[in-house]
């Protein structure tokens, strides 16, 4: 754990000096081709350049970088990097209006801001990147126990074990040996081949009292049933004396299912449902700002490219440019949604959604799905407000009636404007639902996204979703 702690402060102190070296190569640049800083009183540079940086002093100590921890996502990264340059930059602007009122410098501290903040957010990949090769390497990674016998266990060990930015090294687990019905092994939750069992969870809790002899790594994850309360708090306080982290996961048969936000009764912990964040009528107003400016931002280049498009579909595939299909919106209501038409005109678009080896594709459709080219048309669809950039996928009138039958909750995706992109969709749910269970991940996806949205997971979603551009997705066909 020291050894750990040690590198993490070694990373944040390294990034910290990066970002001041960012920040000074900045502001040379831009003074350089500002002609008005030549007719500055004397040592006025020297106190811009000074001011910039005590303002980004505090500005690391308000918001210093969290890129070294491990449970983070990108958007809290882009977050993080949004509040310390807009900070920085305000408060210098401030402080150097207070030294000298006169001194021209509010274009300048605009362009310094915004070039910061363009070079920071390209830094920041580039520190994710050499953190990620770090730990693949062995180098500043965090071993794991898992106790338990449950399914959600699975998932945990997924989580922490695939993704390599991560840096955990998962010991092994005590538990009982784990027996997977077809319905489970369907869903992906067999039991991996390198998971060690490392005894049984009668073992582990006998060992309780003599920890020497279990296998504890530095973080500990307990899936057991709440109804073991004295087990947990056993677990619990063996954690705090060896100085292991503890994280209690329930089972997944004792899984609400609700987002439920935590209160103090006097002294005592209750749990309350919230509302779904965008029926704030402020958050409403800002997603639907935010979905205008980015869909005009991105109509520029679909009007640009659309002649190439119009010319290469009319010589592979006759019929119309744009395909129209019926979708399921907002509150469960019908809308028209658009598509660079990517198939052969046919009688089942309305039934049957693409597959692999669709031959109703012609070439260039196909090279479109690939490349998401065919949705662009969709930006008019947020533009006149029947969608979002971000939210859950629509789905054929078709589909929605029958899924709506077969899988609770179904519709409470409809809480919200169907989106360009979505939750789902970045996390592995895309493309051709063949099984059941497929829909039922996609649609507990989009529930977590209407219950949880706020500005920074869109930012995230359309981040993620930019890196298909140059990853490809396996699911897009």
């Amino acid at each position: 754990m020291r050894n750990n702690n040690q590198s993490n402060r070694i990373i944040k102190w390294l990034v910290t000096c990066g970002d001041f070296v960012l920040l000074n190569a900045t502001i040379l640049f831009a003074t350089h081709f500002y002609w008005r800083v030549d007719t500055w009183p004397d040592k006025s540079l020297q106190i811009f350049i000074l001011v910039n940086n005590v303002a980004l002093i505090l500005g690391e100590m308000r918001f210093s970088t969290i890129i070294h921890l491990r449970l983070i996502g990108a958007g809290d990264v882009i977050q993080r990097l949004v509040c310390l340059t807009l900070f920085q930059t305000v408060l210098a602007y401030v402080l150097l209006k207070v030294f000298d009122y006169y001194l021209p410098i509010g274009l300048l501290m605009f362009g310094i801001g915004t070039l910061f903040f363009i070079l920071l957010l390209g830094k920041r990949v580039s520190e994710r990147w050499f953190i990620r090769l770090y730990r693949e390497a062995g180098r500043n990674s965090r071993a794991v126990t898992l106790v338990g016998s449950d399914s959600e266990l699975i998932e945990i060990y997924k989580k922490l074990k695939y993704d390599s930015t991560l840096g955990y090294r998962i010991l092994g687990y005590y538990g009982d040996e784990w027996t997977m019905d077809s319905d489970e092994q369907a869903r992906g939750h067999e039991l991996p081949k390198d998971l060690k069992r490392l005894g049984s969870y009668e073992d582990f809790v006998n060992a309780i009292d003599h920890p020497e002899d279990l296998q504890l790594g530095e973080e500990l994850y307990l899936c057991v049933s709440r109804t073991q309360k004295r087990d947990i708090r056993k677990i619990s306080k063996m954690c705090d004396h060896k100085l292991v982290r503890f994280f209690y996961v329930p089972v997944s048969v004792e899984t609400i299912g609700l987002n439920l936000k935590r209160e103090l009764l006097d002294d005592m912990e209750v749990y309350t449902t919230y509302e779904n964040p965008l029926q704030n009528s402020v958050n409403k107003t800002l997603k639907r700002l935010f979905d205008i400016v980015m869909s005009i931002i991105f109509l520029i280049p679909t009007a640009l490219i659309f002649p190439l498009v119009f010319l290469i579909i009319k010589i592979q595939s006759p019929g119309p440019i744009l395909f129209r299909q019926k979708r399921t919106g907002l509150d469960g209501k019908d809308f028209d949604m658009l598509k660079f038409r990517s198939m052969h005109v046919n009688k089942d678009a309305d039934k049957l959604q693409a597959t692999k080896d669709d031959p109703r594709k012609y070439p260039f459709g196909n090279f479109m799905r690939k490349t998401n080219i065919d949705e662009l048309p969709q930006f008019l669809n947020v533009l006149k407000g029947d969608m979002s950039i971000v939210g859950p996928r629509p789905h054929m009138l078709l589909h929605t009636e029958m899924y709506s039958q077969l899988i609770d909750k179904y519709m409470v995706r409809h809480f919200v404007k169907p989106g360009l992109t979505g939750w789902a969709q970045v996390t592995g749910f895309r493309g051709e639902t063949k099984e059941l269970w497929q829909m039922e991940g996609r649609v507990k996806r989009d529930i977590w996204y209407m219950e949880n949205w706020s500005i920074w997971l869109d930012i995230r979603i359309i981040w993620m979703t930019v890196k298909t551009f140059f990853v490809h997705d396996e699911h897009a066909y």
